[in-house]
C-alpha cells in the first residue's frame, strides 16, 4: 500500500488532518472550442491534507472519462498551468506519450501514480524544481506531462526523471503490464515553435534499458577464407 494510501486509512480511522507539505490546486480544461482557452480552464479545487486528495481524486472522473480534448492539470499553489507565467517560461515536460490503443485503465493509473510521487514528496529536495502535472486528453493519443522549472537545469531534471521512471516501473510490476515506453523531456520554448508533430528530446529515459549491442564478428582475412 502506497505512504498516501496508509495515511488516507489512519486519517479517517483517528479523525486526524494528515497535511501535505504543500498546497496543490487542480485544474480542469473543458472540450469547448467555442469559448476561448482562458475561458475553457477552470479552478477546481485547492488541496493540502491527505484526505482532500482523496476525496477530489474519487469524486469526479479519471482522465479516460474525459471528452477530448480536455486537459487535467495539478499544480503547486500558485502557479497557473500555462507556458507563460514566470514559473513555467524557461522550463520544460518529462512526457508520457499515450498512444490511442491502450486500454483506458494504462493512462488513469499513470495519472495517478504520478500524481501521489508529487504530493507526497517522492522527489525530495528536486520538488521545488517540479511545478505539475498535466493529462492532455486526445481522440488521437493523450499525453501525461510533468513539468519543471529549469528546462537547463540538466542534473535536477535528469533526477526527476529518475524518479518517475522508478515510480512508473513499479507499477508496472504491480499491474503486470508496462505502463509506458520511455519518458521524453522537452523544453517548453521548442514546444511553443515546433512546426511538426515531433519535438527534439533533451533526455530520454527508457522503461527497460536496451541491452548492449553484441561485438561485431570480425570477417575473415583473405588468407583464411582462401583455405
Amino acid at each position: 500500500m502506497a505512504e498516501t494510501d496508509e495515511a488516507l486509512v489512519a486519517e479517517a480511522a483517528s479523525g486526524k488532518i494528515f497535511a501535505l507539505k504543500r498546497k496543490w490546486t487542480w485544474w480542469y480544461l473543458n472540450d469547448d472550442r467555442n469559448k476561448s482557452w482562458e475561458d475553457r480552464l477552470k479552478n477546481i479545487h485547492t488541496f493540502q491534507s491527505v484526505g482532500e486528495f482523496w476525496a477530489l481524486h474519487d469524486a469526479i472522473k479519471p482522465p479516460s472519462g474525459l471528452n477530448p480534448p480536455s486537459d487535467y492539470n495539478v499544480f503547486r499553489h500558485g502557479i497557473e498551468p500555462m507556458w507563460e507565467v514566470p514559473e513555467n517560461q524557461n522550463g520544460g515536460r518529462w512526457l508520457i506519450t499515450i498512444e490511442r490503443g491502450r486500454t483506458p485503465e494504462i493512462m488513469d493509473t499513470i495519472w495517478t501514480e504520478i500524481l501521489m510521487a508529487m504530493i507526497g514528496e517522492q522527489f525530495g529536495n528536486d520538488i521545488e524544481s517540479l511545478c505539475g502535472i498535466v493529462c492532455n486528453v486526445r481522440g488521437k493519443g493523450s499525453k501525461i506531462s510533468v513539468w519543471t522549472t529549469n528546462s537547463s537545469d540538466d542534473e535536477t531534471n535528469l533526477r526527476i526523471g529518475v524518479v518517475l521512471k522508478n515510480v512508473l516501473n513499479a507499477a508496472s510490476l504491480a499491474h503486470n503490464r508496462p505502463l509506458y515506453d520511455v519518458l521524453r523531456y522537452e523544453d517548453h520554448e521548442s514546444c511553443q515553435k515546433k512546426t511538426s508533430s515531433g519535438v527534439k528530446a533533451k533526455h530520454s529515459i527508457y522503461a527497460v534499458e536496451a541491452p548492449p549491442a553484441s561485438p561485431a564478428t570480425p570477417a575473415p582475412s583473405a588468407a583464411a577464407a582462401a583455405n
